[in-house]
Parts: C-alpha cells; sequence; structure tokens
C-alpha cells in the first residue's frame, strides 16, 4: 500500500469524553451553553479535594466500564483506560470503522495507570504483601492503556504510544499524518488519554502552576491552571481512502509542525520562539497565508510563563493582525495528554458549527501583550482555517492547522 508524498490527510470521525460531556455532541452543546466542567472532584482521595478545582469527567470508575461496554465491571481495566475506550468508540462509529484490523492507532497518556496504582502503591513496595492489587502493577506503564484499548477494538496493524507532556495527543496527530502521507497506512485512529491523579495535582500544585479559583487565561490576574481529565481520538484517512470509499469528512488536516526549543524543563522560551516556528511552520505546511486563519485554539494554560510566551508568539506571527483566538482549558480544564485532540476535535466543530469560542473568566489585558482573548460566543461566524496549539514540558512545542474539507 505504497501512496504518494503528498497524500492530504483528512479527519472522518472524531470520539471524545470529557468533563463537559461524554461525547462530541455534549462537549459541542457545553461549549455553546458556555457551561463550564471545573469543580472539585468526587472520586479522588486528596488533602486538596476542597482546595484545587479540577474539571473531572463526572462518573466513576465502575459506571465509565459500564459506558465502555466492557464485562466484569472492566476489572484491570484503569480508568486512564476505560475513557479512552469511551472516547475510541464514538470515533470509531462516527468513521463507520466496523473492522480495524488494517487502521493504525497512535495513542498518548502521561499518567498511564498511576490514577490507579498509586492508590495501591504502599502495598506493591511491600514485599510481604501479595494480593489482587499485584494486577495494577503493569498498568502503570503509558503503553498499558494503549495495548487494552487496541485488544478490545482488535488493531491489529501499527501501535505506538507517545508521551511528550501536554503536547502528547497533537504529536500523535502529527505522527499518524506522516505515516498517511509516507504511504504506511490509509487510516489512523490518532489521540490521548489521561485521568486526574494525585501524582499530577501534587506536582503542578509544587511548580505553583495550579490556581485556586477558576482559570483565567490570558488574564493580567491569572494565577495558574485547572487540571482535567478527558480522552479524545481522530480517525485521519488518506485522501486516495476517502475517495475510494466515499468517506464522509469532517475536516483536513493540513499543517502540522512540532518544534523543541528546550529553553527550560517547565518553562517556555519567554520570547515564545518554539511556540512561533511551530505555528509558522505549520501554516506554511498548510499553504493557507495569515489572513486565511479565522481562530486559534491557543494552548492558553494560564499559567504565567505560558501564556506571556504564547501571546507574544502570536504578536510576532500575525502582527497587527492576530486573528480571534482564545482557550477552551476553562472549560474542560488542562487534559494534559489529551488536551491536543480534544482542542482538534474542538477545532472541527468550530469550522462545522461557525462558531468561536469564549475565554471565559477573562477581565483584563495583560500587561505584557496589545491583544486579549475573544471573551463572546461568536456564531454564524465562517471559519475555514484554525490553528490549534499544544505545548508541554521540555519547549516541545505542537502546532496544528486544521481547515475546512474540499476535496
Amino acid at each position: 500500500m505504497k501512496e504518494a508524498m503528498g497524500e492530504r490527510v483528512f479527519i472522518t470521525g472524531v470520539g471524545m469524553i470529557t468533563a463537559i460531556g461524554d461525547n462530541v455532541a455534549q462537549n459541542l452543546r457545553s461549549l455553546q451553553a458556555q457551561q463550564p466542567g471545573i469543580g472539585y472532584t468526587q472520586y479522588i482521595d486528596t488533602i486538596y479535594q476542597s482546595i484545587l478545582p479540577v474539571a473531572e469527567v463526572k462518573h466513576a470508575t465502575a459506571t465509565l466500564a459500564a459506558m465502555a461496554a466492557l464485562p466484569n465491571g472492566g476489572e484491570g481495566f484503569t480508568r486512564t483506560t476505560l475513557l479512552g475506550l469511551i472516547a475510541m468508540r464514538e470515533a470509531l462509529a462516527n468513521a463507520n470503522i466496523e473492522d480495524a484490523s488494517e487502521v493504525g492507532f497512535v495513542n498518548a497518556s502521561t499518567v498511564g495507570g498511576m490514577c490507579d496504582t498509586e492508590n495501591v502503591y504502599f502495598d506493591i513496595v511491600d514485599p510481604s504483601k501479595t494480593g489482587s492489587f499485584l494486577q495494577y502493577v503493569d498498568t502503570l506503564d503509558c503503553a498499558d492503556c494503549t495495548q487494552r484499548i487496541a485488544d478490545v477494538v482488535q488493531f491489529q496493524s501499527h501501535i505506538s504510544t507517545i508521551s511528550t507532556a501536554c503536547s502528547s495527543s497533537a504529536n500523535a496527530l502529527m505522527y499518524g499524518a506522516r505515516m498517511i502521507k509516507h504511504g504506511m497506512l490509509e487510516k489512523v485512529v490518532c489521540g490521548g488519554t489521561e485521568a486526574l491523579t494525585r501524582f499530577t495535582i501534587n506536582g503542578f500544585n509544587s511548580l505553583k502552576n495550579i490556581d485556586k479559583q477558576h482559570c483565567k487565561p490570558f488574564d493580567h490576574q491569572r494565577n495558574g491552571l485547572n487540571l482535567g481529565e478527558a480522552a479524545a481520538y481522530l480517525v485521519l484517512e488518506s485522501e486516495s481512502s476517502v475517495k475510494r470509499n466515499n468517506s464522509t469528512v469532517l475536516a483536513e488536516l493540513s499543517g502540522y509542525c512540532n518544534t523543541n526549543e528546550a529553553f527550560h524543563p517547565t518553562s517556555p522560551s519567554p520570547d515564545g520562539d518554539g511556540a512561533y516556528e511551530a505555528m509558522q511552520k505549520a501554516l506554511a505546511m498548510s499553504g493557507r497565508q495569515l489572513n486565511e486563519v479565522q481562530y486559534v485554539n491557543v494552548h492558553g494554560t494560564a499559567t504565567l510563563n505560558n501564556d506571556v510566551s504564547e501571546g507574544k508568539a502570536l504578536e510576532r506571527l500575525f502582527g497587527s493582525k492576530v486573528p480571534k483566538f482564545s482557550s477552551t482549558k476553562p472549560f474542560t480544564g488542562h487534559t494534559l495528554a489529551a488536551a491536543g485532540a480534544v482542542e482538534a476535535i474542538f477545532s472541527v466543530l468550530a469550522i462545522q458549527h461557525s462558531l468561536i469560542y469564549p475565554n471565559l473568566n477573562f477581565s483584563e489585558r495583560m500587561e505584557e501583550l496589545n491583544i486579549s482573548p475573544e471573551t463572546q460566543l461568536l456564531e454564524n461566524y465562517t471559519v475555514d482555517n484554525v490553528i490549534s496549539n499544544s505545548f508541554g514540558f521540555g519547549g516541545n512545542n505542537a502546532s496544528l492547522v486544521i481547515s475546512s474539507a474540499q476535496l
């Protein structure tokens, strides 16, 4: 199955579950209703339970197992895997894929099964203890959720896992697109899954990166992020396959770029060097001009450093004509490895439904920037090209250009 290097890559299926909805349709309704999913955790035993707000999927793990259509209560399946299975089943159904044996799978996660292993950590490290808790030892690996999802839906082609912090699932989409362009696959499902854990809550809190209030991206008074959990997958398909199978096309992944500035382990370049280059090269690959971008779904974590860096990159790239931009993380929280795929689907929905999403909680422009995010829900707003940004620790920057489908 050798295809031309110039093969275009189309999005033909989407599926997701987040704190604002169990599927794509529910997520869209919450975005349109400007209804955030941030509150206090109901399912994590943490000293910060009533102190640090999070965007938690509104179901207990046992309920997720039933939603994922697993027998025996999903025994041995972590919350991370269950979230992924729910989103995966929707994406495959949306793309009318009944046999996934020849479809590739590129998954992303940063916590893997830590949501479950951390609950039995002290039992695991005690050599004198044995019991059923030992079944969770191997689930800690980020690839555990990948393999379990693959086994359930019977992926038998390329299967891989990417973990590049907050840019993980954006990089998964890039990897899948590259395999299509190189003729290695005709269809590949790409995305990520991430569950909330005490480890991530404690870790980001130790970095002083979590806000005790609802996050305020690109606001002068911003004080950190709110963590979230989610799973999201997109089905990528070659142009040849789309035409041969008469597939329904949702959008085109017209451009993408990853840059590694390695400025600091946890902080981006203050001038936005990596973000600027990622957006500039992704746009160049897409063949679109600056004035053809109607919306940027920014990484927008509401941390002190990120928003300055990303904002400066936008100003460097677009000059005085920065398009509408907003962060959707006040809706879903920062879902880490799932964020790139979640926001890629939001970008597809923006194109399909002519929407610009509001940047919730904004009140005051940052003093370092001359730009402010969009704060109103804009409907009937023509959107043909969206830049979606996902930036990870270590300066791993990923930008996607998602465009209206024109075969």
